[in-house]
């Protein structure tokens, strides 16, 4: 009688043991987890509900306090936050995937080889291309329409530059645009030679050509969105900062959203021209679990590979050329003023010393007796070194450490050993900021992540170069590296409380990856890629 009474009593104790644990979604287990918290803690499991995390702790606690149908055995991999790009260009990289590839050509010749062989296959009946760069060529002009018109003297082309702030067309295209040498340039360039344009088109005239390319159906544009959130997942990225969108794009992204067919969250970047400007500062801010649409996109001057980049003093490889604003001073004022007044965030391309000059004294006047802005300056990529202090009042750096490993080849060039000091100065722009959020700028450059981590932290390419790395002294630690990719990127978004690190009430977007990017050898780094993707507690990759 006794060992039955002790029987149901030790029944009775399970099953109110049992009945006391919480019912969540799914558990994961058996992990080293970097919750990226404020004290950069570790644990072993967690607890998910609705795409929330309900609990962070050791195998036993959770397994003591929770059940569920779903669990998830992470048999000893490594967790980290949902990995953020603070600055790409998604929806371009997805029409990219639609378009001619022609990043990692060596020569002019194996362009023209890579467009027959796109032309050949898809039958377009206007040719654009992406990411060629000369200065990866032996000879490292510009190419010209010559060029092009040997092999399409009939058909339209046009090819941007890797850093999209320069294209090449051929003759067909400059006279669909109206384009001569009589053309006005405002704020760029259009390149002249012997009385006639080359086919060189550099920053804001490069509109007039944009307009006469056939705009991309809604079909091209959903398979663009959606080819890219594949390569997203892949990569382990679960937010994308999308630099500079038009509200067309930004409703089907939202709308595709909404009807489930596109996952991924998108801090998504108002094209900062006045009828946007004049739409969304009506509309107000506009945010849901997936999309969040609180800032607006400014662009101060162009890119240092095609000297569009303003700087105080000439280049020094092309002694009267200073790069160029995009627009006036007074114009780019209006703007931040306009946005200073709304509750919106401001996010400047600054590239050149001058124009970080003109955009940092801007955001200071705007700004005076405005808290909590974060207003940021994308690239921030040339500072004179009066202009560092101007971080510390809030405003947050955005920077492409891969930006430094691809341009270190030639950015000596351009500048001069003394300007180069203080250009790529990811960690004395974080000793200033205290914040610092990374991304890739994709296409321009890959969309890897691991690309990211590796250049920020070894200051080398993905072929390991240089021996000892690119001025080491900026270079940032793997702790300042994995928190610019999570919870100061989220900062910066203003999505810290929901994202970027993994703590309790936040959503489950996390990633797990056989090996240790905080201790694994850092030339292994770049061959990394996550092997599981949670967004929300859901299964990605």
């Amino acid at each position: 009688m006794k060992k039955i009474f002790f029987l149901f009593s030790l029944i009775l104790l399970i099953s109110c043991n049992q009945k006391n644990k919480i019912a969540v979604d799914s558990i994961l287990t058996n992990a080293t987890i970097y919750t990226v918290n404020k004290d950069f803690g570790k644990a072993s499991a967690m607890a998910i509900d609705k795409g929330k995390i309900v609990a962070v702790g050791s195998n036993d606690e959770i397994s003591e306090a929770y059940e569920s149908e779903n669990t998830i055995d992470a048999k000893g991999k490594f967790v980290y936050p949902g990995l953020y790009d603070a600055h790409c260009h998604f929806y371009s990289y997805g029409l990219s995937l639609q378009e001619v590839d022609l990043r990692g050509t060596k020569s002019m010749a194996e362009v023209i080889d890579k467009i027959k062989k796109f032309q050949k296959e898809k039958n377009p009946k206007f040719i654009v291309g992406n990411g060629w760069d000369q200065n990866d060529w032996d000879t490292k002009k510009f190419p010209t329409k010559a060029d092009l018109d040997r092999d399409f003297p009939d058909f339209p082309v046009v090819l941007n530059r890797i850093d999209g702030h320069a294209i090449i067309v051929n003759s067909v295209v400059l006279k669909l645009a109206g384009i001569t040498k009589d053309t006005k340039a405002v704020g760029g360039q259009i390149e002249i030679e012997n009385g006639e344009p080359t086919g060189i088109l550099i920053d804001n005239p490069m509109e007039l050509v944009f307009k006469v390319i056939p705009k991309p159906s809604r079909k091209t544009q959903i398979a663009a969105i959606l080819d890219a959130e594949k390569v997203m997942f892949d990569y382990g990225l679960t937010t994308v900062s999308d630099a500079g969108l038009d509200p067309d794009i930004i409703n089907l992204m939202d709308s595709l959203q909404k009807a489930k067919a596109l996952k991924i969250n998108i801090y998504a970047m108002v094209t900062a021209n006045q009828k946007n400007i004049d739409l969304y500062l009506k509309k107000g801010i506009y945010k849901t679990d997936n999309l969040n649409v609180c800032s607006f996109k400014m662009y101060g001057d162009g890119a240092l590979g095609s000297r569009g980049a303003c700087l105080h003093r000439p280049y020094s490889d092309s002694p009267k050329q200073y790069g160029a604003l995009l627009s006036s001073i007074s114009d780019l004022k209006s703007i931040a003023q306009q946005i200073a007044n709304s509750p919106f965030q401001l996010n400047t391309h600054a590239i050149g010393d001058s124009a970080n000059t003109v955009i940092l004294k801007i955001y200071k006047e705007v700004l005076t007796g405005k808290k909590d802005r974060r207003w940021k300056i994308e690239h921030a990529q040339v500072i004179q070194e009066s202009d560092f202090d101007y971080f510390k009042l809030g405003i947050i750096p955005s920077v492409q450490p891969t930006h430094a490993t691809s341009d270190m080849y030639w950015a000596g060039e351009r500048l001069g050993k003394e300007r180069l000091k203080n250009a790529y100065a990811y960690k004395k722009l974080l000793q200033k900021a205290g914040v610092i959020a990374l991304g890739t700028d994709f296409p321009i450059e890959e969309v890897n992540p691991m690309l990211t981590f590796h250049a920020a932290v070894a200051r080398k390419d993905s072929k390991n170069f240089p021996k000892g790395g690119f001025q080491m002294e900026n270079a940032l630690t793997r702790e300042e590296t994995l928190k610019g990719m999570t919870i100061w990127a989220a900062y910066s978004n203003f999505e810290e409380k929901e994202k970027g690190s993994l703590e309790v009430g936040k959503w489950a977007d996390f990633v797990l990856f056989d090996q240790d990017i905080m201790n694994v050898d850092e030339n292994q780094i770049v061959k990394l890629k996550p092997t599981q993707v949670f967004l929300k507690g859901v299964k990605v990759k």
